[in-house]
């Protein structure tokens, strides 16, 4: 399959027409009270633009000096709209109920009560939450007025489909359940929708156009995914009035973010949902969305889920895996073969299983490999083992909503010399808090077929959500 199936049209679109936006940030006195991601650095042409609702009632913050602190702000980008006639007023329509979305998660936030829940579905508490009661009406908020519209164009195995097995399967069981089980979010025209899905398998692409692989060159990659853009936005409107602010590619391939190289202006405000989310690489946090890396075996779900009790895990600390990268390199490097209690190992002896070590383990480190994102992550919180994360760039998934301070463990790779000594200041009282909270999160990592509320992939399609409350159109 080459550019030439997408029949894409090219067109001179002129000046764009959309206008400036403005970033508001903002927090809720000096806590972390809110779980908006702050998002979308885009600039439009235009005047000044009118101050959210939203927004206008809450302080202006000081900086903020670090990722980690940056989410739970509210940070409310508005583009003026120039839709006219039926349009506009659909848009309006649109922007109004999202706008209730806002006031309702505001009001979450300022009495502390939670949503109504009469399905008796999980009401998340606890330190592990940056904001429960926030993220518990968000999430009712969704699932009572989101919609996504998928494009129609292009055809299988290069779009609407994906793989749904190994490394880079999550991207293909997105695509399947948001068009099975996920129906309840799929806009019944493209006029209703809040996103927009552009439903693209870089997997599928590199499997089929690169076979046999004798380049690397992206080429091929951008020009597939450049064609499908071009081709749906020179048919429909939503692209345009946007620039591309409120739609979404999601994809756990390594190559996926080079898909913006080729031409960064026209999608720098795609919204990415990645794995391979590395900070120094362009990943934006304001505007894309980490994927949890999972591996997924043929006719199964993911790692097992074999939660042993802490008096069961007689291994202090354990990795196996191939010397990928620098990060890798240095663990090896320093702890091969060289610990009784730090056990890292680059392959592990014949007879001995992975994942069983892994659950009788109490720390399971997790050292970013080629790519920064590891599925040893997804797999030591599903064996309810507290995850060492070694990494240096990684912008950690579902850190809207989640704290990863409180259930994990977080060593630069600059200190993986004195990691010993790190785990070992862990006292038995802390590492059973720890250990609990993994356990809490479980269900937040989990893949499910259909999918359940705040599961993985709902937990994707809710971080997809956030970004969009996070773009709002003025009149």
């Amino acid at each position: 399959m080459t550019k030439s199936h997408f029949v894409c049209i090219k067109l001179s679109l002129g000046p764009l027409l959309l206008v400036a936006l403005v970033v508001l940030y903002c927090a809720y006195g000096n806590q972390n009270l809110i779980l908006f991601s702050s998002f979308i650095p885009i600039s439009y042409p235009s005047p000044s633009p009118s101050l959210s609702p939203l927004a206008s009632l809450i302080p202006t913050p000081t900086p903020i000096p670090t990722l980690e602190t940056r989410f739970g702000l509210i940070n409310i980008t508005t583009v003026s709209n120039h839709q006219k006639g039926e349009n506009g007023k659909k848009i309006g329509r649109i922007e109004e109920e999202l706008g209730e979305a806002r006031a309702m998660i505001r009001e979450a936030v300022e009495t502390k009560k939670y949503a109504s829940d009469k399905g008796g579905s999980l009401v998340p508490r606890g330190a592990v939450y940056r904001n429960p009661f926030a993220f518990h009406r968000s999430q009712k908020e969704m699932e009572k007025r989101f919609k996504v519209w998928v494009y129609k164009e292009g055809e299988p195995p290069l779009v609407h489909l994906g793989p749904l097995n190994n490394i880079y399967g999550i991207e293909g069981q997105f695509m399947d359940e948001l068009h099975s089980h996920m129906s309840r979010y799929l806009a019944a025209r493209p006029e209703e929708a809040h996103a927009f899905f552009i439903p693209v398998s870089v997997a599928n692409i590199v499997h089929y156009l690169y076979r046999p692989l004798v380049t690397y060159s992206r080429e091929q990659l951008q020009h597939v995914i450049l064609d499908y853009i071009d081709t749906v936005s020179t048919k429909y409107p939503f692209w345009n009035r946007t620039d591309g602010a409120d739609h979404f590619l999601v994809s756990c391939h390594d190559w996926a973010p080079d898909v913006s190289v080729a031409d960064p202006e026209r999608t720098k405000n795609l919204i990415r949902v990645l794995c391979n989310a590395n900070t120094s690489e362009g990943f934006e946090p304001r505007r894309d969305v980490p994927i949890p890396e999972i591996n997924i075996p043929p006719g199964q779900l993911g790692p097992p889920r074999l939660s042993l009790p802490v008096r069961d895990r007689n291994i202090f600390a354990f990795f196996a895996g191939g010397s990928h990268g620098q990060i890798r390199k240095t663990l090896l490097q320093h702890w091969k073969d060289k610990d009784d209690e730090i056990q890292v190992h680059e392959y592990l002896p014949k007879g001995l299983d992975y994942y069983n070590l892994m659950s009788r383990t109490m720390f399971c480190l997790c050292p970013s490999g080629y790519e920064v994102a590891s599925p040893r992550v997804v797999a030591a919180i599903n064996l309810g083992c507290v995850p060492v994360i070694i990494s240096d760039h990684y912008a950690l998934p579902f850190s809207d909503v989640l704290d990863w301070s409180k259930f994990t463990i977080q060593i630069p790779s600059e200190k993986i010399p004195e990691m010993k000594r790190i785990l070992k200041r862990v006292s038995r009282k802390r590492y059973m808090v720890l250990q609990k909270r993994v356990l809490q999160v479980q269900r937040h990592f989990a893949l499910n077929r259909p999918s359940k509320p705040y599961d993985m992939l709902h937990m994707l399609l809710h971080s997809v959500w956030l970004r969009r409350l996070n773009l709002r159109f003025s009149s």
